[in-house]
């Protein structure tokens, strides 16, 4: 069945029916408005993102389960980034009238079964009909006050880390585009894991100054950190934690190992500095919730500027910066 069968009204219907509502919710789908209740002494915290077809993604390199779990994961690590605990989020879509029922439904059982393992709750939205596949979503959450982690506030002497490995979900694209359809890689790039859990653990633990997910890329995410805090930092590449697999692919990729662990984006790791002296405290997080943290560098340095040191010693060159949406 296509959309332009059984309409706008039709197709919300479909969507309503497959939202769980959760204990938050006053109203959901089907009102002007959602009404959510609110957490007496929290503050309410919001983000969106926008995926566009042929812009930020492709159709002929991912299907629409995958696609509705990533449009709702980036913008989970982007509460994630902030030490954020998401409760609800609306859905916009855009797509031609001609498209399936079916892709639809795909596309909202990837959202749904990522927003229940974070018990997050579908509660409106819009859609429209358009030339292409845009997917816009607002997520929703909060946090206590006094717990909230900002990209601002690095300080020189703090030291530098990131959770997970880097360059995996750039590589994984790069196999796309070359027909690799299956793998670790590629589906760290098809599905990325929003690290919630690790946010709200640093943030809690007062563990981190400043913190930012990676989406364009390390280099320019910690360019982000940089000018918002005014400082200046350093990273060794020795340092940089690689997966296996990215270590066994890159060479077939590119003749520069670490090119796309400096400069690939949307790995949607944690980037996060901490004072000196909390290093065992981070290592033992680690430890406790399964998720490699590591140490690549410190806060040193002109304010806004990114020195990057190579296994001997000599400063690396840096060629780009990680990814620009408006540049062609």
């Amino acid at each position: 069945m296509k959309l332009a069968e059984i309409g706008e009204f039709g197709l919300i219907k479909v969507i309503k029916g497959m939202a769980k509502r959760g204990t938050a919710v006053v109203v959901g789908i089907g009102d002007d408005v959602a009404v959510l209740e609110s957490c007496s002494g929290k503050l309410q915290l919001a983000t969106t993102d926008i995926l566009i077809q042929d812009v930020h993604f492709s159709l002929g390199f991912t299907d629409p389960y995958h696609l509705g779990r990533k449009a709702l994961g980036v913008n989970l690590s982007d509460m994630a980034s902030c030490g954020g605990i998401p409760r609800a989020f609306l859905v916009s879509l855009a797509l031609p009238s001609e498209e399936e029922l079916d892709f639809v439904r795909s596309l909202y059982q990837g959202m749904m079964e990522l927003a229940a393992e974070f018990e997050v709750s579908l509660v409106g939205g819009d859609t429209s009909r358009g030339g292409c596949l845009i997917i816009s979503v607002v997520l929703i959450g909060e946090a206590e006050q006094g717990q909230i982690i900002y990209r601002r506030g690095a300080r020189s002497g703090d030291q530098i880390f990131v959770t997970g490995t880097l360059g995996d979900a750039a590589l994984g694209l790069e196999m796309l585009k070359r027909g690799v359809k299956e793998g670790d890689l590629v589906q760290r790039h098809l599905s990325p894991i929003p690290r919630i859990k690790e946010g709200r653990e640093i943030a809690s633990r007062g563990l981190a100054t400043s913190m930012i997910d990676i989406s364009d890329g390390l280099l320019a995410d910690l360019r982000h950190i940089l000018e918002a805090s005014g400082v200046g930092g350093e990273i060794w590449l020795s340092r940089l934690p690689l997966s296996e697999g990215y270590r066994k692919g890159i060479e077939e990729y590119s003749s520069d190992p670490y090119l796309l662990a400096l400069t690939g984006g949307e790995d949607y790791e944690l980037l996060f500095t901490s004072p000196p002296g909390r290093g065992a405290e981070i290592m033992e997080l680690a430890e406790e919730i399964g998720t490699p943290i590591t140490p690549i560098g410190e806060i040193a340095g002109a304010p806004g500027r990114i020195k990057v040191y190579g296994e001997d010693g000599e400063e690396y060159p840096l060629e780009g910066m990680g990814h620009n949406h408006f540049k062609v």
